[in-house]
Formats: C-alpha cells, sequence, structure tokens
C-alpha cells in the first residue's frame, strides 16, 4: 500500500500537524487524509489494462494502459502534416504504464500549492478552478515543483508521459488522425472549431467529451499538454522506437501535444507536434501524469 514515506521532506508533515490544530479549535475544516492512500487503491488490478486507481484522494485518478506498438507519426500520403510528423515509424511500448484519466485539474494542483510543495498559483483566466484543467504552468513547473511533490506524498515513481507514450494513448489503437475518426465532427472536444459551448472561449471542465478506448479524456483539444520531450523538428529522423524519450538537451525546447481550446483542427490531430520554451506560462498549456507500474504489470 502507498503511504508517505519518512524520507519525505518535513513540509507536508508540518503542514498536518498545522492543520490538525486548526480544525481542532474550529479555525480550518481540511482534512489531510486527502493526501492518505485512496481506499480502492490497494484492492486493484494494477495487472490488468484499463483498471482505474487512485494513490491518495487528491491525486490524479489513473487508467492501466496496456503494452503494445503502433506507427508514429503522420504517412507521406497525408497532404496536410508537417515535416516535423515524418518519418513514420513504428514505436513499440513493452511494459503497461498508467496515465491520468484527465488531465490535471486545479483541485489537484491546488493541493500541492496548500501542502507547501509548489510556490506557483496559476491564474485561471476567473474561468473557475475545481475540475477544469490547471493552466499557466510551465514544464518546468511541472518537473521541479508538482512531480517531486506527488512522488514524495505517495511513495510511487510519477512523471511526464514521453511524446511516443503520449501519441499511443491518444491513438488508442486507431491510426485516424483523432481517436474518434478523420471527421471533427461536432462536440468531441473544445477547440477552436469544434462546435462545442467552450470552443475559443475557455477551457472546459474535464470529462465533458467522450473518452478514448483506452479510457482517457480530452487527448485532442481542451489543453496543450506537456510532454517530457526536447523539440526537435528532425526527431523522427533518429527517434527512439521504444516509447522513450529523446535524448535530453540543456536549456531545449519541450514537446506540447493534443492543442487547446484556442487551437485550428489540424493541431488537433494526434500526430500534431509543437515546441515551446520550458519556462513558459500560457493559458492554453496544461498537462496529464503517467506513473510507473510493477514489474507484474504486462497485459
Amino acid at each position: 500500500m502507498s503511504r508517505i514515506h519518512s524520507s519525505s521532506n518535513n513540509t507536508e508533515a508540518l503542514y498536518a500537524i498545522a492543520l490538525a490544530l486548526l480544525v481542532g479549535i474550529g479555525v480550518a475544516d481540511i482534512n489531510y487524509n486527502r493526501w492518505a492512500p485512496a481506499a480502492t487503491a490497494a484492492a486493484k488490478d494494477l495487472t490488468k489494462s484499463g483498471t482505474v486507481f487512485q494513490d491518495c484522494a487528491a491525486c490524479p485518478q489513473m487508467v492501466v494502459i496496456p503494452a503494445g506498438s503502433f506507427m508514429m507519426g503522420s504517412p507521406e500520403a497525408d497532404k496536410d502534416a508537417r515535416d516535423d510528423e515524418r518519418p513514420q515509424h513504428k514505436v513499440i511500448i513493452a511494459k503497461a504504464f498508467a496515465v491520468s484519466r484527465f488531465e490535471v485539474t486545479f483541485a489537484e494542483w491546488n493541493a500541492c500549492v496548500d501542502a507547501g510543495g509548489c510556490a506557483h498559483r496559476p491564474s485561471d483566466q476567473g474561468w473557475g478552478q475545481g475540475a477544469r484543467p490547471v493552466i499557466n504552468v510551465s514544464w518546468d513547473d511541472i518537473t521541479k515543483q508538482y512531480l517531486p511533490w506527488l512522488n514524495r506524498v505517495t511513495g510511487q515513481a510519477y512523471r511526464l508521459l514521453t511524446e511516443a507514450e503520449w501519441e499511443y494513448a491518444a491513438r488508442a489503437g486507431t491510426m485516424t488522425r483523432y481517436s474518434w475518426g478523420d471527421d471533427l465532427g461536432e462536440n468531441n472536444a473544445n477547440c477552436n472549431g469544434c462546435k462545442s459551448r467552450w470552443d475559443n472561449e475557455q477551457t472546459a471542465p474535464v470529462g465533458s467529451f467522450n473518452p478514448n478506448d483506452f479510457g482517457l479524456y480530452d487527448m485532442h483539444g481542451n489543453v496543450w499538454e506537456w510532454v517530457q520531450d526536447c523539440y526537435n523538428e528532425n526527431a523522427y529522423a533518429t527517434a527512439p522506437t521504444d516509447g522513450s524519450a529523446a535524448p535530453d538537451e540543456p536549456n531545449c525546447s519541450r514537446v506540447l501535444r493534443g492543442s487547446s481550446w484556442l487551437g485550428n483542427p489540424r493541431s488537433m490531430h494526434a500526430a500534431f507536434r509543437n515546441g515551446i520554451y520550458a519556462d513558459y506560462r500560457f493559458k492554453g498549456y496544461g498537462f496529464r501524469v503517467a506513473r510507473v507500474l510493477p514489474a507484474a504489470t504486462t497485459n
């Protein structure tokens, strides 16, 4: 069972004591058990694809994604594709891993802020917080603040998805432009032209549209999602074929995937790539997380 390890730094422990005292005297009605292991997490079968679990009440809900292979990038026949989406190449994901069902929300980010693990409190642009995806967070904010904190309080290995893992998860066994097909359709996502109530106006609460076949929501649209890799327009010429990230480079731009509420339909294609400075914050940028699973997880 996951728990807060004694190796965690003292910030969370001190915060818990302070909250307990405040609750005791009626000043605050906050339960630190939101960081305790979720009651259902230990009972879940993490060897089964599609299993949904949660390591703590304030942690992202996770889905087990199966091992498999796919063709990454756009084929030569796709005349709308950009050069940085080619050459198309086969990627083998040899081990199952877990991905957050939804983009990380303001509620989940604020749990980190409240505990002292995240110093950055991002603006919600006046749209509301709670179940809306957190925005105005940079790659640096995520990797230097949120992920270290999440790993401390759960004792697990959370990280950003690699670019290959992201596309594999977004496609969910398909090879079409979007996980639901080649046509954009109506009200399948939140973008500039998706014909949803939030188009080109603001983010939608996570889970407002149908999930893909892996049980993941908002892989297309809503917010761009930071991934681990450095961006290189020629990356696919030498891209890893095992699902790992491209070799890291000092001070590189980082890849964003999936487009956002203000992106056009072309930028929502599963193969579309974008690269931005790692310290850049924007109202269309958010993220989701991956988690390493036990070695026995194979299907």
